[in-house]
């Protein structure tokens, strides 16, 4: 996660967005991340004590989007969970939350949408859903997606892949 900003830099460089992100303190950091990414990781991330939509609203309104909870309302509908809004993380399947962390990903209409193996967690049929709907908010949205993965089948639905062994590119096409 160094595109992201989430993990620091130990050699070379990371530049996303124009910005070379070891010159970015952490308050600039959260920033480029807040007005420009959006995370889908493999466990979710989603907060316990908040229901669906709250998990989807909470970034948008710390971002100052005044519309944020309706916006959560359709991205949670995009995603197939209008009727589960009102549920905690506990009250949902795996599919359903990840599904809850690919709303609060696309919510914020981010130019990138990173992705940390997002099927990881779940069953075959499951996690092929997933990624139907991230190719969708992809299109949707018009974002960049940045997808980890280590299924190979999922990776030639990629128009560019770059594989890594031992922390180095190893092949980029």
């Amino acid at each position: 996660m160094l595109m992201g900003g989430l993990e620091q830099v130990t050699s070379g460089q990371v530049t996303a967005l124009g910005q070379d992100l070891s010159t970015l303190n952490e308050d600039q950091l959260a920033r480029l991340r807040r007005d420009n990414f959006g995370v889908v990781f493999q466990s979710f991330h989603l907060i316990p004590t908040m229901t669906a939509l709250e998990n989807v609203a909470t970034p948008l309104e710390l971002a100052g989007t005044t519309d944020a909870r309706d916006r959560a309302s359709r991205e949670l509908a995009a995603v197939g969970l209008a009727t589960r809004a009102g549920h905690y993380p506990s009250q949902l399947s795996g599919g359903e939350q990840q599904r809850v962390a690919l709303a609060r990903a696309a919510a914020p209409r981010p130019a990138i949408i990173l992705a940390d193996e997002p099927t990881g967690n779940l069953d075959s049929s499951t996690g092929a859903a997933i990624i139907d709907l991230l190719f969708d908010l992809r299109d949707r949205h018009g974002a960049t997606l940045v997808l980890v993965t280590h299924d190979p089948e999922l990776a030639r639905r990629c128009d560019r892949v770059v594989s890594l062994r031992d922390g180095r590119i190893e092949a980029a096409a």
